[in-house]
């Protein structure tokens, strides 16, 4: 029998839409979960080249060190597979150091300094990263309680710079009480530009890192270190090749060459100031397209120090245009061509960093046909309760591969429900309504920084309910729930 037509094998390269996937139009960002960015042209050449030879890891990454030294003005560096691999490998070497027998036993860290300090504004999902070595994270809001956290166990001071806005200690004065006591700090910089000299290197951080695949346009599973080369060489012999707890986190040689590469384009040979220009025709573009629309407002919004590049915000009165900024975002996601964009309060937020040439026109035309489409859907005023929730429920949730068994009171007050949401591992807060027969409800589960929001909609049938629970980036899951009687 001979295979289908969909299984024959092919001469030419498979596409996304082979595979039935839909490209992105990218105003957004260099966002992991909408691929990164666009490798850069002699990027993808290196990796090509670099896939048509063998060579010594060890021996590679030596000399990789040494033109990333030599490029960005650091002691060394080296490369991972990501930003995220570069802060549990750099932990580790702070923890273990570069002994083998401590190296065997990470994540285990008995007898050994296992704690990381950050301060809370910088707390975020990629604290992970730093305690799948075995570190504790120790949060501390002030320059009093950081001193005052500092003892035998000290590993790292850990620094988030893109929560820069939100510190309560400055990052200068982090980076300056750990040389005081002669404690290493990383500085987590992945959506940053590695501008040369190095601003952090410069306050006097030990190591730095970004991400390969954003600003820089190099390999997206890639990451960049930069900084005291003994720390860093020990971070390298806890990753691939070395048998250690960074094993999982291999860097190809592929991916090596083709962010060295998109290191060398960034400091020698791009025009940084050619690239802003582009940005800003992208977006007169745009703003041109909308701005003689009944009630829209446009501006642009400078920079922060992520994602580095102009913004466009787009406003409107949604009574005026009879559409709403979410009803908006949701179509460019679901029209032609797919577009990703910020989704604000009041509108929609349109960021140039990762749009090609001739996309700007399309998105463009994409945003004047919705914002002047004439039969958008009405939202329907809320139905009456027709149901009494009150009580304690039994939960039962059917994840995509296992079960939990949970545990919520509820309170009703007229459409509004309240109440408490318990697991075996916390008992938090939560919020929604009835309307009719269908309820509505959400809490916020999870660990530290890495919290999801479980967001519940289903119908109410006497002393049972069910429906789907929304677990953002992690999909969706059914659940049931009993009402408990008393005897």
């Amino acid at each position: 029998m001979s295979p289908s037509t969909s299984t024959k094998a092919t001469t030419r390269p498979l596409t996304f839409r082979d595979l039935g996937v839909r490209p992105v139009i990218n105003c957004r960002g260099t966002y992991t979960i909408v691929s990164g960015s666009r490798l850069l042209p002699q990027v993808a050449e290196a990796m090509v080249a670099a896939s048509d030879a063998y060579v010594d890891m060890d021996e590679l990454m030596e000399k990789v060190g040494e033109r990333l030294a030599a490029l960005t003005g650091a002691e060394w560096g080296y490369i991972t597979s990501g930003c995220a691999a570069a802060l549990a490998e750099v932990a580790a070497a702070c923890i273990a150091g570069a002994d083998p027998e401590k190296i065997a036993r990470l994540p285990d860290t008995t007898g050994m300094k296992n704690e990381i300090i950050m301060q809370r504004a910088h707390r975020n999902q990629y604290d992970r990263a730093l305690r799948l070595t075995g570190a504790t994270i120790v949060e501390v809001e002030t320059e009093e309680e950081l001193r005052a956290a500092i003892n035998e166990r000290t590993a790292l001071i850990a620094i988030n710079a893109d929560h820069e806005r939100e510190e309560t200690i400055p990052t200068p004065q982090m980076i300056a009480i750990g040389r005081e006591y002669r404690i290493p700090t990383l500085v987590d910089a992945a959506a940053q530009r590695p501008d040369v000299p190095n601003i952090y290197l410069a306050m006097g951080a030990d190591a730095v890192a970004y991400s390969g695949g954003k600003c820089l346009r190099g390999p997206q599973a890639s990451g960049l270190v930069l900084g005291n080369k003994a720390l860093l060489k020990a971070a390298f012999l806890h990753s691939a090749p070395h048998h250690s707890l960074g094993r999982p986190m291999k860097v190809g040689k592929e991916e090596i060459m083709g962010l060295l590469t998109a290191v060398e384009a960034w400091i020698l040979g791009r025009d940084h100031e050619a690239e802003w220009r582009m940005w800003e025709g992208y977006l007169e573009r745009i703003r041109q397209a909308v701005a003689d629309l009944p009630s829209v407002r446009t501006r642009i919004d400078p920079p922060g120090i992520f994602n580095v590049a102009p913004t466009l915000a787009i406003t409107w009165q949604p009574e005026v245009l009879g559409c709403t900024p979410e009803q908006v975002h949701q179509a460019l996601w679901e029209g032609e061509p797919r577009i990703t964009l910020h989704l604000l309060p009041d509108g929609l937020r349109v960021m140039p960093y990762m749009m090609e040439e001739g996309e700007d026109v399309l998105v463009a035309k994409r945003l004047r046909e919705l914002l002047t489409y004439p039969h958008w859907p009405q939202p329907q005023p809320p139905a009456p309760p027709q149901v009494e929730v009150t009580g304690t429920w039994a939960v039962e949730i059917a994840y995509v591969y296992g079960q939990s068994r949970h545990t919520m009171r509820l309170r009703q007050d007229g459409a509004r429900v309240s109440g408490e949401y318990t697991t075996p591992y916390a008992r938090t807060p939560l919020q929604g309504e009835v309307q009719g027969e269908k309820i509505t409800f959400s809490a916020s589960l999870g660990y530290q920084s890495n919290e999801t929001v479980y967001a519940f909609e289903g119908a109410v049938e006497g002393n049972a309910m069910a429906g789907r629970v929304g677990l953002g980036e992690y999909g969706w899951a059914t659940w049931q729930a009993r009402k408990e009687i008393s005897p």
